[in-house]
C-alpha cells in the first residue's frame, strides 16, 4: 500500500512514518510540498499515485495565529480544501488530522465525534473551516480529531520546540518552583499511539466519517506536570494555579475534551507518558 505522509517532518508525523514503516511510503514535508500552491500539489500527488493520503501538515502556533490569521487559514482552511478537491478527484482516502480546538470547552462532558463544532479562537476556526471544507468536498474520508500532543521528535512550528512533558522537566530541574495552569482538562496523547490508532482505521478499513482517537482518563495541565515530576523523581514545589496567572490574549478551551465513542480505547495517558519517559 502506497501511503503519502504530509507533514512527515513534525513530532506526529515522525511517529506517523515509524508507523507505516513496513508500507510504500511518501514522506512529504514544506518547503518541497506545500498544500497551499494547489497545481503544484495536484502534480506531485498525480506523479506519486498514493493510495491512501494522510495530512498532519498544519499551521499549530496558537499564540501565533492571532497575528498570523491569513497564513494560518491559508494552511489549515485552503489547504485540506486543495486536499480534499485532488483526493476526490482521484478517488483517494484522505486522512485529515484535527484538534480538540473546533470545540469551545464549555461542555464538562466533553465532546461527542458528532458534537457541533464551536472554536472560540483563530487556531480553532482554522482548523474548524478546514474540516467543513472536508465533509463538503470529500467522499472517502477519515476526520481524526486529538488533543494535547506529546511525543518523541520536536514540535516544528512552536517557538518553544517542545512539547509540555519536556518544556515542564526543563522548568523543573532550573527553578525553584512551577506553577502550572489546573482548571483546563483535557485527554493528553501519545503520539505513538495515535500513529498505530491511525494505521488501525486504514488497514482494517473502517467506515469513513469522524474519530477521535486520544489516550483515556482526563487530566488538567497540572495532573500531567505532576505525573511527569512523579516519574522522573523531581522535587521541586509544583503549585497549581488558574489560568488567568497567565494572563492570554487567547481564548482556550477550559474543557478539551473529546469522547470517544467508535473505536477501541486506547490505554490512560499515564501509562502512554510512563512509556515516553522510560
Amino acid at each position: 500500500m502506497k501511503i503519502l505522509i504530509l507533514g512527515a517532518g513534525g513530532m506526529l508525523g515522525h511517529d506517523l512514518v515509524n508507523a507505516f514503516i513496513d508500507e510504500n511510503i511518501f514522506v512529504a514535508d514544506m518547503p518541497e510540498w506545500d498544500i497551499t500552491k494547489f497545481e503544484d500539489l495536484r502534480s506531485k500527488i498525480i506523479n506519486c499515485r498514493p493510495d491512501v493520503i494522510i495530512n498532519s501538515a498544519a499551521y499549530t502556533d496558537v499564540e501565533g495565529a492571532e497575528d498570523n490569521q491569513d497564513w494560518t487559514f491559508k494552511v489549515n482552511a485552503e489547504g485540506v480544501k486543495n486536499l480534499s478537491i485532488i483526493a476526490n478527484e482521484f478517488n483517494i482516502p484522505l486522512v485529515q488530522i484535527s484538534t480538540e480546538y473546533v470545540f469551545d470547552g464549555k461542555r464538562q462532558s466533553g465532546y461527542d465525534e458528532n458534537s457541533p463544532t464551536s472554536s472560540i479562537n483563530a487556531y480553532g476556526r482554522s482548523k474548524e473551516q478546514g474540516e467543513k471544507y472536508l465533509l463538503e468536498t470529500c467522499k472517502k474520508y477519515y476526520l481524526i480529531r486529538t488533543s494535547w500532543l506529546f511525543g518523541k521528535a520536536p514540535q516544528t512550528g512552536k517557538p518553544r520546540g517542545k512539547n509540555f512533558i519536556d518544556k515542564i522537566i526543563d522548568l523543573g530541574l532550573s527553578q525553584n518552583e512551577v506553577k502550572v495552569v489546573n482548571d483546563q482538562f483535557g485527554h493528553p496523547t501519545f503520539t505513538k499511539d495515535l500513529s498505530k490508532a491511525v494505521k488501525n482505521i486504514i488497514d482494517q478499513k473502517l467506515a469513513y466519517g469522524i474519530y477521535h482517537v486520544i489516550n483515556e482518563a482526563t487530566a488538567s495541565w497540572y495532573d500531567l506536570a505532576k505525573e511527569a515530576f512523579t516519574l522522573k523523581g523531581i522535587k521541586t514545589p509544583l503549585i497549581p494555579v488558574v489560568s488567568t496567572e497567565f494572563p492570554s490574549r487567547v481564548m482556550r478551551p477550559k474543557y478539551s475534551i473529546l469522547n470517544n465513542n467508535k473505536l477501541p480505547k486506547l490505554r490512560p495517558w499515564q501509562e502512554a507518558v510512563k512509556e515516553y519517559l522510560a
